[in-house]
């Protein structure tokens, strides 16, 4: 028996790494933010959110995950094979232009939670792009992969900082597990519930988790252990989401400090409230996360754009054997820190909540072709989904699709307030 199980444990480990690290990456500075806001505005009354939140990221990152180890592809590349390069060059061009301002939120991050110690914006980002770009493009698969698993386990700190903020666990379990009263379902706490299943799942995550099953080379005898790694990652992901709307619901809902403009903002506020660890853990949970999510993000884009062109890339191949894939990514790093130490403060505000907007705007176009990509039975053979799973997956798609309408038809100025 424990011969089995330890078989088992060991083949998990070796292709423990994709879903783990897509997963955990959603928690960035941008994620960070709407969490925040809504435990600080809304105390525990969000908590509900999460266990569908979590069924739904489950459901769309098992997809790519199978599409991956089935077709042994990635999605921009199936996506070219299935429905020609037009749609693929347009649909490249557009998630470059999602994923830079994703990129700009990510030295947003960087730049508030290091503000937080006193560090200038001018020495923070500039060293933190070095660092980011060192790491890939000095790197190999496994060395790189090692590291964003690291940087995956750090968010451990928010756990610590939500438990370090006392808060009235009673309440927060209450409200896990059952809807709230509707007295407080105005149309404002609509819009922040619509938010954070919004940002639960972004459109290069999709890419990203498969083109990283790919490169890694899971087969179809190991996808039972890749999927775990799917499962893992969700849980792992929405549990520290939980946290991090208790720790603000715990120190600055009950203290009626409301709403915050940027993720720093709430670590700040923390301080006097929850003692110097909390905000310590979270000051570092957020550059963590920030610093992590701008070697991710630029990187996804990179292996996006690379597979629907058919080019070389990956973090096995020199700068010689790839040169798009790394100038690629060398770009869009360059250019968002740049972006950050440009754009006036007061600004940057706008470019997070912009980046958001367009992560809702591609998410279903990106969620549609997926579900069209992996109900072939010429592209993935017995492995198409069943019809239990592809009610669960379109139920997901559509409530996704639906929210993300609902969020970006409130954005528009006459419709807010």
């Amino acid at each position: 028996m424990w011969k089995r199980w330890r078989i088992r444990i060991m083949l998990f480990l070796a292709v423990l790494g994709p879903g783990f690290i897509t997963a955990n990456v959603d928690n960035d500075s941008g994620g960070i933010l709407t969490y925040s806001q809504a435990g600080a505005q809304y105390g525990y009354t969000l908590l509900w959110t999460m266990l569908p939140i979590t069924l739904a990221l489950i459901v769309v990152q098992e997809m790519c995950a199978r599409m991956g180890v089935v077709t042994g592809k990635g999605l921009s590349d199936l996506i070219r094979e299935e429905f020609g390069l037009r749609l693929t060059v347009i649909l490249m061009a557009v998630l470059v232009i999602v994923n830079f301002t994703n990129v700009i939120t990510e030295f947003i991050g960087i730049t508030g939670s290091l503000h937080l110690f006193h560090i200038s914006k001018f020495i923070s980002v500039p060293l933190s792009a070095l660092l980011v770009w060192f790491l890939v493009v000095r790197g190999d698969y496994k060395r790189v992969e090692k590291i964003f698993l690291v940087a995956s386990v750090v968010y451990i700190a928010y756990i610590f900082a939500g438990v370090l903020s006392q808060p009235n666990w009673h309440d927060a379990i209450s409200a896990t597990v059952r809807m709230p009263d509707r007295s407080v379902w105005t149309n404002d706490y609509i819009y922040m519930a619509i938010g954070i299943v919004g940002t639960t799942i972004a459109p290069w995550m999709q890419f990203y988790l498969q083109s990283s099953i790919v490169e890694k080379g899971i087969r179809v005898k190991d996808y039972g252990a890749s999927r775990l790694d799917v499962i893992v990652g969700s849980l792992f992901t929405d549990i520290v989401a939980w946290f991090i709307v208790v720790a603000c619901a715990a120190t600055l809902w009950v203290h009626g400090l409301g709403a915050i403009q940027v993720a720093a903002d709430a670590a700040e506020a923390m301080r006097p409230l929850a003692g110097n660890y909390a905000f310590l853990l979270f000051a570092f949970g957020l550059f963590n996360a920030s610093l992590f999510a701008a070697s991710i993000l630029p990187l996804s884009t990179a292996y996006t754009v690379c597979e629907g062109l058919g080019v070389e890339s990956g973090v096995d191949k020199t700068f010689r054997e790839a040169p798009f894939f790394y100038w690629l990514y060398t770009l869009l790093i360059v250019g968002g820190a740049a972006a950050v130490l440009v754009v006036p403060d007061s600004q940057l505000i706008n470019v997070a909540i912009l980046s958001q907007v367009l992560n809702g705007a591609l998410l279903p176009v990106v969620i549609i072709l997926m579900l069209v990509l992996i109900n072939r039975k010429d592209l993935m053979g017995k492995y198409v989904n069943s019809r239990l799973w592809n009610i669960v997956a379109w139920a997901t798609s559509i409530i996704v699709i639906g929210l993300t309408l609902v969020m970006l038809y409130g954005l528009i100025p006459k419709h807010q307030g």
